[in-house]
């Protein structure tokens, strides 16, 4: 398929739903002789991939770093049939950093004979990047699209069939054009539709990430670790509860409880304030610690799949500051077990101590233990000496002197 003569479909983001109508109606004219290559990193793009698969046009999708779309049905059957191309480019730079994407973009462009473009904005990467180019086709030009209004969606009632026949097709990404041809609505009532009755895909992987939290717990019927409360992400239009900017989960072990907030991206900002922990929501969980009490953790799964993810960090709120300034590394916080154990969470009694208050009574608490004091109490607790004394001799806690001994004699 490399060695094919190929046309590149490229399109800025945020394309308006008015002007799918004059993308798909190339996607039509297109056939088996064709091969086309795209990218899968913006709405319009993801529906096009999902034409151009329907029709069984031949098709080389590029992706950076790697396949992520592992349950697609129509992806799974034109790989079957070898009529689609993967290839994964590397990222040598943190994400939106770096030469990176234009790099990528000059590589497939110099791949390719031909351009194709959807909806290009003039003050986007797309337009800059093409300038000058003589191999380019438009397909919506700037005066149609200051013209062309976005159809208004039609409010005509949809019947339990035509959801049913919506949810199939979408469920079987055969995408928005193909549906729009199938019940004869608009792109604009399409969309909305699916909007209205299913969940985003954000929504989904949110949810997909807590799943694979909880089976990270122990959680037994009769277990001393119960799960207390879930919050799920409810809304009604732009209509938000409150209880949306709580915590995730609230468990309870023996006499005590604490709260978990679920995070999982595909990979981290630079600015951990611009998506993940912007102020407000801290706040938000700081109020909720205060008046109910308990502790506050942060887990957050970064790359892989959001029901495996490649990164897992456990993050108690009252270090999120230290993390956001960069006063303290988010390595910190990776966690390399893939089961918990509830003493990460449940770390302080019901009061809330400071770390200068808990080492007011142990000197030592939570510093590196030497090769010299590993030696030593295990040399002690083989003489007989209690945990009790043991705390008194190294001045750490009890707690920390049994995981201690435990960990050496393993």
């Amino acid at each position: 398929m490399l060695k094919r003569e190929k046309t590149l479909f490229l399109c800025s983001k945020r394309t308006p739903v008015g002007m799918y109508e004059y993308v798909f109606q190339w996607t039509d004219c297109l056939s088996e002789k064709n091969c086309i290559a795209c990218f899968n990193s913006t709405d319009m793009e993801s529906e096009v991939l999902k034409a151009l698969l329907v029709a069984k046009i031949p098709t080389i999708l590029f992706v950076m770093n790697r396949f992520t779309d592992v349950n697609n049905i129509q992806i799974e059957r034109a790989l079957q049939e070898n009529r689609m191309l993967i290839v994964v480019l590397k990222r040598n730079e943190p994400k939106g950093r770096g030469a990176t994407p234009r790099l990528r973009n000059e590589y497939v462009l110099s791949l390719c004979q031909h351009v194709t473009c959807g909806y290009v904005n003039k003050n986007g990467i797309v337009f800059s990047l093409l300038a000058g180019r003589r191999d380019v086709k438009y397909l919506i030009d700037e005066e149609v699209y200051l013209t062309a209004a976005e159809p208004e969606v039609c409010h005509e009632r949809w019947t339990v069939a035509q959801d049913k026949v919506l949810l199939r097709m979408y469920y079987a990404d055969m995408g928005i054009h193909a549906i729009h041809k199938k019940l004869q609505r608009s792109y604009a009532a399409v969309y909305a539709r699916i909007r209205s009755i299913t969940q985003p895909e954000e929504f989904l992987k949110g949810r997909e990430f807590e799943d694979y939290v909880l089976s990270l717990f122990n959680l037994q019927e009769d277990g001393p670790l119960v799960l207390q409360e879930w919050q799920g992400d409810k809304s009604l239009g732009m209509i938000l509860p409150e209880n949306n900017s709580n915590p995730d989960f609230v468990f309870r072990y023996e006499e005590k409880e604490f709260a978990v907030e679920c995070k999982w991206r595909e990979a981290l900002d630079m600015d951990l304030t611009k998506d993940l922990f912007p102020a407000k929501r801290i706040e938000n969980y700081k109020k909720f610690a205060a008046n109910r009490k308990m502790l506050v953790t942060v887990i957050l799964g970064v790359g892989g799949e959001s029901c495996n993810p490649e990164l897992l960090y456990v993050i108690p709120l009252e270090c999120l500051a230290a993390i956001i300034s960069q006063s303290q590394s988010i390595v910190d916080f990776l966690c390399t077990s893939r089961t918990f154990n509830v003493s990460q969470f449940v770390r302080i009694k019901a009061k809330t101590y400071t770390m200068e208050d808990i080492r007011r009574q142990y000197p030592n608490a939570y510093k590196p233990w030497c090769k010299d004091d590993d030696q030593k109490l295990l040399a002690m607790y083989r003489e007989g000496k209690s945990v009790t004394e043991l705390s008194l001799i190294f001045k750490r806690k009890s707690s920390s002197i049994t995981s201690r001994i435990k960990r050496l004699i393993s």
